[in-house]
C-alpha cells in the first residue's frame, strides 16, 4: 500500500478551460488527497471530462496549474506525466493476447523482464487464467480490467477513469464498480473517476466533486452529498427529493419551524444550507424513501412530533424491492414516496387518501431563490 502522505495529492489551482467565448471549466480549486477513489460527477456538458483531460495533460488549461504532488506538470506532455488513463473504449490490441497487451507499456519502455509483473498484474484483475486469450474473447467487464491491468502496470501516481463502465449493462457495472474499488484499496493509488451516474459515484468514490455547468457546486463524501445537499441541483441530481415551498414561522438554534399549505412541518436548524429567518422562504426538502404511508382514516395509529402532510395517491408503481408512490398533496404537487415492499396494504392504491409521515430530523432546508427543478434529468438529456 502507498503512504497516503499530502505529498502524492492532485492539486489544481484556479484552472480553466475556455473554448473561444464558451467557457467549460470556471477557475477551479481542488486538492485530491492521495491514495483516496476520487469521483467527478455531473451531467453531459459539465466539464467533467475536461478537467480530467486537463490533470492528464491531454487539453492544456487556458488559466491555472496542475501539481502533482510537489511537482507542476502544468506543461509536461501526457507522457511526461506519472498518470495513466482508461477510457470507455478499452482500447486494447486485437492482434494481442491479454498477457502482451498488459506488457505492452513496460515493454515499450525497454524493460526486458516483465513476467513477475504482468503475472502479479493479471492476478490483481482475477485474469491470470486468460492470459492468453485474445480481447474479442473476454467479456466487456473482462476486458476493462485488462485496460485497468495495463495501465496500473506502469505504476503510474494517478490512475484517470473516463466513464470506464459506460459501454457495460446494468448487472455487469455494478460488479465492476465492486472489482474497482476493491482494486484501487488494494494498490492505494489515487483514482480519479469521471462518471454522469450517481450510483456508480457514491458505491466507488470516497470523496464526490459533483460538477454543474463548469463549477463544483458541492464537495463531499457520499453520504453527507445524499443527506445534506447544499443546493437544489445537487438534491435533485443524487437521487430523488421532495422540495417543498415553505414560510419560516420560526428559527431557532435547534429547530426551524415552517409552513406550507396551512401544514406546520419542523427540521433541524442545522440541516439548513442557508440561514433561516422568520417570515422569509425556505425550500424544505425530505428523501421519498424517507416517508411512511398509513390510509387517511388511520391518521391516528402516528406517532406525535413527526412531520405529517395529507395527499391523495395519483400514481403507484411497483419496481420489486419497492413501491414508488406520486401523491397529489395541497403542500407540493407529486410528493414521491418508495415503500419497501414488505407487506403490502393494498388500500394504498391510486385514488386513496393517504397521510405521509416522517422524522423530523430527516429534513433538510435549502434556500428558496434557487430553480426547484435544477439538476432534475428530462428524458432528452439522459437519452
Amino acid at each position: 500500500m502507498t503512504d497516503k502522505t499530502a505529498g502524492g495529492d492532485v492539486r489544481l489551482a484556479g484552472i480553466s478551460k475556455h473554448y473561444g467565448s464558451f467557457t467549460a471549466v470556471h477557475p477551479l480549486d481542488l486538492t485530491i488527497p492521495q491514495g483516496s477513489f476520487f469521483a467527478l460527477l455531473g451531467a453531459s456538458g459539465c466539464g467533467k471530462t475536461t478537467t480530467l483531460r486537463m490533470i492528464a495533460g491531454l487539453e492544456e488549461p487556458s488559466t491555472g496549474t496542475v501539481h502533482l504532488g510537489d511537482r507542476e506538470v502544468t506543461q509536461l506532455p501526457p507522457y511526461k506525466r506519472p498518470v495513466n488513463t482508461v477510457f470507455q473504449s478499452y482500447a486494447l490490441f486485437p492482434h494481442l493476447n491479454i498477457y502482451e497487451n498488459v506488457a505492452f507499456g513496460l515493454r515499450r519502455r525497454g524493460i526486458k523482464s516483465v513476467k513477475k509483473q504482468v503475472e502479479d498484474m493479471l492476478e490483481l484483475v482475477e485474469l491470470g487464467q486468460f492470459a492468453q486469450r485474445k480481447p474479442h474473447q473476454l467479456s466487456g467487464g473482462q476486458q476493462q480490467r485488462v485496460a485497468v491491468a495495463r495501465a496500473l502496470i506502469n505504476h503510474p501516481r494517478v490512475l484517470l477513469l473516463d466513464e470506464p463502465l459506460g459501454a457495460l449493462d446494468l448487472k455487469l457495472r455494478r460488479q465492476m464498480q465492486l472489482e474497482l474499488k476493491r482494486i484501487q484499496t488494494e494498490v492505494g493509488i489515487t483514482f480519479v473517476h469521471v462518471t454522469h451516474d450517481q450510483e456508480e459515484a457514491m458505491t466507488m468514490a470516497d470523496t464526490v466533486a459533483v460538477m454543474n455547468g463548469g463549477r463544483v457546486e458541492q464537495l463531499g463524501a457520499p453520504a453527507e452529498l445524499y443527506e445534506n445537499p447544499g443546493t437544489t441541483f445537487v438534491a435533485n441530481f443524487l437521487g430523488t427529493s421532495n422540495l417543498i415551498e415553505a414560510e419560516v414561522l420560526e428559527a431557532g438554534s435547534a429547530d426551524v419551524m415552517v409552513t406550507s399549505a396551512g401544514t406546520k412541518l419542523r427540521l433541524p436548524a442545522s440541516r439548513c444550507s442557508t440561514t433561516p429567518r422568520a417570515g422569509g422562504k425556505l425550500l424544505v426538502g425530505v428523501r421519498p424513501e424517507k416517508i411512511s404511508l398509513v390510509p387517511a382514516d388511520e391518521e391516528h395509529t402516528v406517532a406525535a412530533g413527526r412531520n405529517k402532510v395529507t395527499g391523495r395517491i395519483a400514481d403507484s408503481s411497483f419496481i420489486g424491492v419497492s413501491t414508488q408512490y406520486v401523491i397529489d398533496s395541497q403542500v407540493c404537487p407529486g410528493l414521491e414516496v418508495y415503500v419497501q415492499n414488505i407487506e403490502r396494504d393494498t388500500r394504498l392504491a391510486p385514488g386513496a387518501e393517504v397521510v405521509l409521515h416522517w422524522n423530523p430530523e430527516h429534513t433538510f432546508g435549502l434556500d428558496a431563490a434557487q430553480d426547484i427543478d435544477a439538476g432534475i434529468e428530462t428524458v432528452e438529456e439522459s437519452a
